[in-house]
Order: C-alpha cells, then structure tokens, then sequence
C-alpha cells in the first residue's frame, strides 16, 4: 500500500514538472526565473526528509569530502545495501532514499545543494552507465571547490542538451544572493554537440568563452547578469540560435555578426552601455521580440523597418529623440514602449570645459560606519560620512566651527506619522539624525536617504521638524561606487537633499507633478513622467497669465481587464489637469497623451476608444468622445479642450464605461481619516464613535461639544473607499454581544468618503471589576479587498487586522487626573538613586523640548501624542506624565535608568538639568557609603582605606 501511494506521488511530480515538449529542456512559457522554481521544487519534492514529508525549505549543504585523488574514500559513503538498484546519498537525503529520488530519466540538479557540484565526479564515477545517457543538468557556481569538481565532468557528459551554471543560487545570512564565480569554461566543452540550451547568467565572464562558438545546434543562450563587454565577430556561427539574453552585462556596441543569426526571435541586450546599433539587426527576419531599454542609444537604425515579423520592441529610457518613420509600416508590431526617452526635445548642448575641482574638495575625508555605530564626529574640514543600509552625508568643509559629535538612527517605516498625499508610497525606513535641531549655518548639509523604487514616480524627501511635515528639492542618484546596502552589489538609489538642521528624514514617492506659467504668448507643457504627454497652449488663449499643473498617475492595466472582463482592454494613464485662476481658455488647448498599451494608430478600432472627462467636485465621469476632434497617429491620441479637469482614455468593448471608470479610480484613491471617541455627558455610559475625513474631523468635534466631551482625535489613518474596520472596546469595557454589527466582541464599520460614519453604543464595566475603570478603544483593520490595486496593496503592510488607533475612554468615577499611586523611585543606590520627589523637581524644569526627551528615551510618538491630547491644557501634566510614564517602564530594568535619563537631556540641549541629575546622584552615593560605614559593612574601596582602622 505505501508503495503505491509513493508510486502515484511521484507521477504527480513528474507531471507537475514536465516540459513543454521542447528540446531545449525548459518548460516553454516561462521566464528563466520561474522555469528555475519549478524545475527546483520537482527536485525537492521528489527528495523527502526524515519525516517522508515534501521537503519544502532549502536543503542543507552536502557534506561530501570529494577530490579527484580520493575515489576509493568517498566512494563506499553513497553505496549502501538497500533494494533499490541505485546508491543512496547521504546527506542531506536519509540512507532510505536512493540515488533515483535525484537522478532520473535522464536530468540531474544539484543546485539546490550547496556545494553540489562536488557530488557530480562521485555520481560519474559509481553509476557512469546512467550518467552517460544525462540530457539536463543544473549546477550552481557559488563555490569554488565544487566548481572546478564539475567542469572536469562535464566534456564527458555527451548526451547533455541542457546545461546551466548559475550564480545567486544561495543566500549569505543577510539575505543577499551569493555572486557566481565562473569565469571561463573549458576548451574541452565543444564537445557537447548535442547542447541546446545554455545558461551561464549572474556569473563573472568577462568575454565569451570560445568553446560556446563551437555549439552549432545551440538554440538557447542565456548569459544575464554577468561583465561581458564585447561579444565576437565569430557569434554569427551559431546559426540555430533562437533566444539570446544579455541583460545586464557590460557591452558598449553589437558586432555585425549577429546579423547571421537567420533564425533569432528573441533578443534582449537591456540594461547596457549600447550607443549605436549596427544596420545589420534588420537581416533578423525571424525576430519577434527586441529589448532594448536601459541603454544609451541616440538613434535607430533604418533597417529596422525590415523586421517583417517582430511583435514587441522595448526601447524605454534611452536617448531618443526620434523615432523612424518606418516603424509604422511593421504588420505585426503590436507593443511599442518609448518610454522615458527626450522624444521632441533638440540635442543635449555640449558639454561645458572641465573644470579643475578645488583641491580643498577632493581632499574630504571618508568615514564608513558600522551597524553598530550610531555615533560620530566631524570636524571643521569636512567628512563624507557613509551608514549603514546605503544612506550617505556630506558634510563640506567649514558647515562646523569645531570638532562636533553627531549621531544617527533608523526607525521602523510608520505610516501613521508619515505625511502621505493621496497616492504616494513611503519608500524608506526613517532616517533620524541627531542631536535634533542641530544647525549649519554656513553651509548646508546634503542627506542622502536610500529608497527602493516601486513604480515610476517623482522621489522626493519628506522632513519631520517635531511639529509638522515639509517636502524638500530633492535629486536622485546612484550612490558611491565605494558604498553598498549589499555586499558586492550595486550602488542604492538615492534621494539627496540640502538641509540646514537636523531631524526625521523619509523618501516618497509621489505622481509626477508639472507645472508651467501660461502667457498671452502661448506656453508648451511636457510632463516627466512620459515626454510623450504635452500640453500646447495656441497665442492669445488666456488674456493674462495663469499657471496650469499637470499631473499624470499611473495605471495598472491588469485591473482594468479584471473591470471590464475584456482581456483585450487598458487605459492610457490619468491626466489630472488644473490651473490658477480657474476659467475656460480663449482658445482650444490640444492635449497629447500616449494610446493605452497594446494599442496602436494602424490597428486601432475608434469605436473602442472613450476620452472620459472626470468632474473632481461631483466625483462623476462622463464620456466626451463625440464631444471632442480626436484623432490619432501611430502611438499617440490628440485632443482638444477648454477647461481644466480629469481626463482619462480607455480602449474596450464596453459602450457605457463611465461606472466602470468611477469604479476605477476609487480603487486608485485612498482616503486621510481620524477617529472620535465621545462620551455623552447626560449619559457617560452612551458613546458616540465616528470615523471622518481628516478635514472635517474638527470642524465635526466642535459641533458636538456640547453634547459630548472625550479626548482629541486620533492620528491620521489611511482607509480605501468601502473599506471595512472594526472597534474593539478593551481593558476592563465591554459592549454587548447582541447588537448585529458586533463581531466577536467588536464593533464593524465600513467607510465610505462621502458618508458619515457614526455608531452610538453603550459601553459599560466588565462585571467581576470592582470600583472605577479606565479603558480604551482601539480601531483595526478589517478584511482587505481582493481587488486592490498594486499601488495601493503595497501601503498595507502587516497582518490584515493591524491596529489602527487607540483612543482613551473613561466611564463614570474613573481616576481621571492621571495622579501617580504608590512610591515611585528611580534607579538603584549603587549605580545612581532617584525619589519621585527629584523626577517632580526635574519636571518643573522642563520647557517646550519635553517631546524631543521623551523621544530620547525611548516613548513613542504615538504615547506622546496621546500624553498631549490628554493634557492639553495642563503644559505641567504633560511633562510629568511624560517622565513618570518612562519611569513606571524602568521598574525591575536593572541599573542604568537615571544614565539614560542624562543622556536624553544631553541630546536634548538640557546639559544643565543632566548635570542637576548627576549632583543628585553623586550625593545619594555618599549617603549611601556613609550609612554602609555606620552599620560596618564599607565596600573594598572603602576598606583599603587605611584611616578607616
């Protein structure tokens, strides 16, 4: 019975895992990096572990000692006695499980093991009658031992028509993918003649090996990610090539070569340093798909026109300024990406003379940090300072008069306290540096924050001053070649701006914003984000001038299919148009905005295609087509209007897509809200709990003043239209399980813009609690929607039913003064000894900076705020509750607590009271030596003191 049950789940994996069909030994359809999972799991699925589960996390190393020289040593420890009529391994599989569950029907992978490689001379050597006949093999190449173990093995392998050697196969233990360390392959390896498929990608090879060009029945070739410059004229040889990849590599032009390849189809030479293309590529008659994006071109070939059959050309964030002509004769061209190319604008100018830099530049001394290095100093020449994660500070010469003590932190992303528009995206941790309110008044510091790029945006960075948020001029740039957030890997990206003081630092990512000044003369907009969207204002279309804002946000195509159930539909972005002052236009504007994707002027079918106009104030989309002269070209569509507002083309089968639309953009909008809490004062059992825009949320809180009394509202949160939250009424408050929004003792709500959100409950103490009760109520998150765009999805992080807010809740007879019961003292005799008294003395001493020591020691922001709200009357209860809030946490934390007290003082600019704080405790150390004298009990330093006899 158990035989036949693992009979039937091997059939299950072969047949998860089987080919296309192809000879290349891929599965067709996929991408390398899917066909790599799907080809691991059928290897790890048909190896189990000790427990005869499918072994799903990554197998352990191989811990074989295997050298040529040593045959007879290694070999006994795969053989075993077993029925089955292959050798078993071990490890990592148990001795029950053979060599079959690794090799079999003709393929190998050891690049699920690490150092595997070294297994391949032991297989060749015990079970060659099975090895000769191997026709797919996978190695990795993240060691070098095992490497070299295979390369020795592989001319024998005759059969083989598949063969990758990998890099970034493994992980080191900060969760950064190992570099592959091949670097050449063997003469000896143009023996494989049967060799279809080829994949040497994230490896070290500087130039093609020569063996490759003796391959003629390759079809396949793959060398991603690895330091080619150049590749042979000799490549043209490899007549049978279908698919080559390139992508990221090194290479500053195409040999004429590779025009020979008569029945290429795909080619991807992305991510490069081409600047020409030779004339040759328009002999590629078979070729269907061409990448071309991320390099540096200038121009087209002409002979691209010849390309009868590609589909699909990729020629993004280049430097184009045209595009041929002949482009718009290809028949079956059907996706053409010009993206982030100058299109339209004349020649970049020469560029200026070189310029000396000063010497006294040059010279800035480097200082890189360690994780563990949160503190540092610079002096008046300067210091280019670099942390941890990628972030990078400047610091020119003479920003400082003396030599000054600085430090840094990284705090966790917070989007609650995060200043967000309605569809931007934090793309950084927060970077906060101290001692806040630090100033450079001379010259200004430059910040550097790292990001990680999400969508295609306008980056800026965001300054938290305590008080409120700012947007600062922001440039992006690579980081430093000498500076990397990965060991090895490539510079981060960074967001750089030019501060005067110090704070909270964070990169967003916000819709391109343009905006020009519109004369009698007439005026020409181009947005950032697609230079293909441009605004033309005619002469004399306004009679005094007035500035316009364009303002372009992104679309997920995959959405507007889901909407619509037209697989075939999409829409080109969102154009969000507005002006000061608002009025119509003497004149037509003509708008030009790019065809949705997929969409071109020689296949395009007009009645498919709906110009809606959007109306921001009745939240209502209307369809303007037969309204407006629209006409398109190749790839572009032309329009003409009056009046400033939202205009959006989609291109679907539906004739009525206004509801459609409206839909549309209410998954794209999110939406600032706060929290209320309010207890009736007739009645203070009876609470009102309100969910409401952040801009209503006061004018609402003063209307029911009179009614209601309770704290301030929350902090902001971010909700999607429809979204579903709950409240849940805790320590020591109930509400009743009866009512039917009450779901497993909390309170269900659902937001929704343009209506009030109000429930009315009773609350009251939880039964077996005696005497006065303080509580709270806590907002969370309900269920996410399925349907939530990528934009949107990639804000909610964390566990669905996060918590949102919480406000304070007190019913009738709680203790609502916030006194402190009970002694409380600070501290230890030994290492430093504070009474409740000191903390009283010290608290009186505290000005406006109480919010800055709180954040030094450790208290939230969100403690803090709620500290304010509830005494926002009372500066004095504010800065006591604050201190004896961060002494109740340091009760039982051992020694240390009042030197932490100091130190936030210090960094705070309260030397004085630190050095108060520091008397206090040198003189209750005197006391306490004292009193040990008087009993008899002095401490060695103490005793050895010889008038103490």
């Amino acid at each position: 019975m158990e035989r036949e049950e693992k009979k039937q789940e091997e059939e299950k994996v072969k047949l998860a895992t089987s080919d296309g069909g192809g000879e290349e030994g891929h599965i067709d359809g996929f991408s390398d990096e899917r066909r790599m999972m799907m080809m691991e799991t059928r290897v790890r699925l048909a190896c189990p572990d000790f427990s005869g589960k499918p072994q799903l996390e990554e197998s352990p190393p191989l811990v074989l000692s295997v050298s040529s020289d040593r045959t007879d040593t290694w070999a006994p420890s795969i053989l075993s006695s077993s029925s089955s009529s292959f050798p078993c391994l071990s490890p990592p599989l148990p001795p029950s499980v053979g060599l079959d569950g690794v090799l079999a029907e003709g393929r190998l992978v050891l690049d699920v093991y690490r150092a595997g490689g070294e297994v391949l001379p032991v297989f060749w050597e015990c079970v060659q009658e099975q090895m000769r006949g191997l026709q797919y093999l996978r190695l990795g190449s993240e060691d070098e031992g095992a490497l070299e173990s295979s390369l020795r093995v592989l001319p024998r392998l005759s059969h083989l028509r598949s063969l990758a050697i990998r890099g970034h196969r493994f992980h080191d233990p900060q969760a950064d993918p190992l570099p592959g360390l091949l670097s050449s392959l063997p003469d000896s390896l143009s023996s494989l003649s049967l060799l279809v498929h080829l994949d040497l990608s994230f490896n070290r090879l500087s130039s093609l090996p020569p063996c490759i060009l003796s391959l003629s029945h390759l079809s396949e070739l793959l060398l991603c990610h690895n330091q080619l410059s150049g590749l042979p004229e000799g490549v043209g040889a490899l007549a049978s090539l279908r698919r080559v990849s390139l992508l990221g590599n090194r290479l500053v032009d195409l040999p004429p070569g590779l025009g020979l390849l008569c029945r290429l189809e795909e080619l991807d030479v992305s991510f490069n340093l081409l600047e020409t293309l030779p004339e040759e590529l328009g002999q590629l008659q078979d070729l269907q798909t061409l990448e071309l994006s991320n390099n540096r071109l200038r121009a087209l070939p002409e002979t691209l026109g010849s390309l009868r059959s590609l589909r699909q050309l990729l020629i993004q964030s280049n430097d184009l300024r045209t595009v041929p002509a002949c482009l718009q004769s290809l028949p079956l061209l059907d996706k053409l990406d010009v993206r982030n190319n100058p299109l339209g604008r004349p020649p970049t100018p020469p560029p200026l003379a070189h310029v000396t830099p000063d010497l006294e530049c040059s010279a800035t001394p480097e200082l890189h940090l360690g994780l563990e290095q949160h503190s540092f100093q610079v002096s008046p020449a300067g210091c280019h300072v670099f942390l941890p994660g990628g972030a990078e500070l400047l610091f020119p010469r003479r920003c400082v008069n003396t030599v000054t003590q600085l430090q840094w932190a990284e705090r966790r992303p917070d989007r609650k306290w995060v200043w967000l528009e309605e569809h931007d995206i934090l793309l950084s941790r927060q970077l906060e540096l101290l001692p806040h309110g630090a100033t450079f008044d001379k010259v200004p510091v430059e910040v550097c924050v790292p990001y990680r790029k999400t969508r295609k945006g306008d980056v800026a960075v965001r300054r938290f001053d305590g008080q409120s948020w700012t947007t600062l001029q922001t440039l992006s740039r690579r980081g430093s070649e000498k500076h990397s957030c990965r060991p090895g890997g490539r510079p981060a990206r960074l967001a750089c701006c030019s501060v005067s003081q110090f704070s909270w630092f964070v990169a967003v990512s916000r819709p391109f914003l343009d905006s020009c000044s519109v004369s009698p003369e007439g005026a020409l907009l181009v947005s950032q984000y697609d230079p293909g969207i441009k605004l033309t204002f005619p002469p004399e279309c306004t009679t005094e001038t007035r500035t316009v804002t364009l303002q372009v946000l992104q679309v997920a195509q995959s959405e507007v299919r889901h909407l619509t159930g037209d697989p075939h539909a999409s829409a080109s972005p969102l154009l969000c148009l507005s002006q000061t002052p608002s009025m119509h236009f003497l004149q037509p504007i003509t708008v030009q905005v790019p065809l949705p994707p997929g969409v071109t002027g020689h296949m395009v079918d007009m009645s498919r295609l709906h110009l809606m106009h959007g109306d921001p104030t009745a939240h209502t989309w209307t369809d303007i087509t037969t309204q407006v002269s629209l006409y398109v070209t190749h790839i572009y569509a032309v329009f003409s209007i009056t009046h400033f507002s939202w205009y959006w083309l989609w291109y679907t089968t539906h004739r009525c897509v206004s509801g459609v639309v409206r839909k549309m953009y209410q998954r794209l909008k999110q939406f600032r809200v706060r929290f209320l809490a309010l207890q009736r004062k007739n009645d203070p059992e009876q609470v009102l709990l309100q969910c409401l825009p952040s801009d209503k949320a006061e004018s609402r809180l003063s209307s029911l003043s009179e009614q209601y009394e309770g704290p301030q509202p929350s902090e902001l949160c971010i909700l999607l239209e429809g979204e579903q939250f709950f409240a849940g009424f805790e320590r020591g408050i109930d509400i009743s399980a009866d009512r039917p929004d009450c779901k497993e003792g909390r309170l269900s709500f659902t937001f929704y813009s343009h209506l009030k959100n109000i429930k009315e409950v009773h609350v009251c103490p939880i039964i077996p609690q005696q005497g006065p009760v303080r509580g709270q109520v806590s907002f969370y998150r309900g269920e996410v929607p399925v349907d939530l765009p990528e934009e949107v999805a990639s804000k909610r992080k964390g566990h669905d039913n996060q918590w949102m807010a919480t406000l304070p809740l007190r019913i009738p007879n709680a203790d609502c003064d916030g006194n402190i019961s009970g002694e409380l003292n600070l501290g230890d005799p030994e290492s430093g000894y504070l009474t409740q008294t000191n903390l009283l003395s010290i608290s009186l001493r505290i000005n406006q900076e109480w919010q800055n020591i709180g954040i030094s020691l450790g208290i939230g922001y969100d403690q803090l705020e709620r500290i304010r709200n509830q005494h926002r009357d009372n500066f004095g209860a504010q800065v006591l509750a604050m201190l004896f809030h961060w002494a109740r946490g340091q009760q039982g934390a051992g020694p240390g607590a009042v030197q932490r007290l100091v130190k936030a003082l210090v960094d705070s600019g309260r030397r004085d009271l630190a050095e108060e704080v520091e008397d206090v405790v040198t003189l209750g150390k005197r006391k306490y030596e004292e009193s040990l004298k008087r009993v008899g009990l002095e401490t060695p330093a103490t005793s050895a003191d010889p008038q103490s006899s």
